[in-house]
């Protein structure tokens, strides 16, 4: 009976979602956003061990080489030289990998040359102005007043050499800027100063709860609900909407009802980031296991197969499965796939949308999970969009 109602709250939750799905719009996040969102959060935190699928993924899905190089040297302005140095590394070591493995990563474009002749003072401020919609000659903040030189390193470097650089949008900039405060935490009012220029630039209030739904998810609940108070508190000075909650409770974009659980970035049989939150395990003795499991944008796993079968709950985003020799199927939430013993197959989410689903391993006394190989990128990328 206990398993029964598992069930059926789980099939409750992808009718939820899969209504929630009809309704998104343009003011969701674009899966280049997230990862640029996901990249600066754990540069930011200086958490190499996740950066690394991460930066995997972002290139799967089309970003290129200088793109995700300028994110990280973007970040050295708010999280310090040593995290930002740390994070090139770990990427020259992931470009290092993939070109062992035959992948051709493209390079991308670089900065164009600025033709603006105003000093880089001028330029600065003038960028900054854009970008906040505050006048060139406003007040100065209590900082410039006391430091002179710092307000114009800010103006000069950050505001003209940095943000002048167009690999990265104005936009682009910003979302980075507030997921790398919001993941360092403590300087909450700068965040919040960089998410009012999120609001400025077009960047809605939707939008800024998903980048911290994210910091929730990939680095912490408490220094995103930190964030996300500031948000509110800005929101509220603006007449605008609240979102309510914290942590994985707050915004409009956690569709699950379980937790994210425990990252498999140690797990040879995942590509890409994905995390486990096992709701039933054989200590149970229901001779039947039940996960949660969340796939970043272009995770999967490997090949398998399962003595007993498997039920899949698909919950919410969009993903793969896979039979080995037939064509691949999309999944959606609300879907169920019921996969027959011993049957070889994968399944993981799309380039473009994290994916989460439920797990049922019945009759366990059959046996455990048998791996096999890893889905290749060729594989993978035949998939249908």
């Amino acid at each position: 009976m206990k398993l029964f109602s598992l069930i059926l709250c789980c099939l409750m939750s992808s009718v939820s979602s899969l209504m929630a799905d009809s309704t998104t719009s343009s003011q969701e996040l674009t899966s280049r956003q997230k990862h640029i969102i996901t990249i600066a959060a754990y540069t930011g935190k200086g958490n190499l061990h996740q950066l690394r699928p991460a930066l995997n993924a972002a290139l799967d899905s089309g970003l290129t080489i200088n793109e995700i190089r300028e994110v990280l040297v973007h970040s050295y302005a708010y999280c310090g030289f040593p995290r930002s140095l740390r994070g090139l590394q770990t990427f020259i070591s992931v470009l290092d990998k993939r070109k062992s493995q035959g992948i051709a990563d493209v390079p991308g474009r670089d900065a164009s040359p600025s033709k603006d002749k105003r000093s880089r003072y001028d330029r600065g401020c003038a960028i900054l102005a854009e970008i906040s919609g505050a006048p060139v000659n406003g007040p100065k903040a209590d900082y410039a007043e006391f430091a002179p030189v710092m307000e114009r390193f800010l103006k000069e470097h950050l505001f003209a050499d940095i943000f002048e650089r167009d690999i990265l949008t104005y936009d682009e900039r910003e979302l980075a800027t507030v997921s790398l405060l919001a993941a360092i935490g403590g300087v909450e009012p700068m965040a919040r100063s960089h998410m009012g220029i999120c609001l400025n630039l077009g960047i809605t209030p939707e939008q800024l709860h998903q980048l911290l739904d994210i910091v929730s998810r990939r680095i912490s609940p408490a220094e995103a609900d930190a964030a996300r108070e500031e948000l509110n508190t800005l929101l509220q000075e603006k007449g605008l909407p609240v979102v309510s909650g914290t942590g994985q409770d707050a915004g409009k974009t956690e569709k699950s009802l379980f937790p994210t659980g425990t990252p498999l970035s140690d797990n040879p049989n995942f590509t890409g980031e994905a995390w486990l939150q096992m709701l039933v395990s054989k200590a149970d003795s229901l001779d039947c296991t039940v996960g949660h499991v969340t796939f970043a944008p272009g995770a999967r796993n490997s090949w398998h197969a399962h003595p007993g079968g498997q039920i899949l709950l698909c919950t919410s985003g969009k993903g793969y499965y896979q039979e080995k020799g037939k064509h691949p199927q999309i999944l959606r939430s609300g879907d169920v796939v019921k996969i027959l013993p011993n049957v070889v197959h994968w399944h993981g989410a799309a380039p473009d949308s994290e994916f989460t689903h439920i797990a049922i391993g019945p009759r366990q006394n059959k046996g455990g999970v048998v791996w096999l190989n890893a889905v290749t990128e060729e594989e993978y990328n035949k998939l249908p969009q």
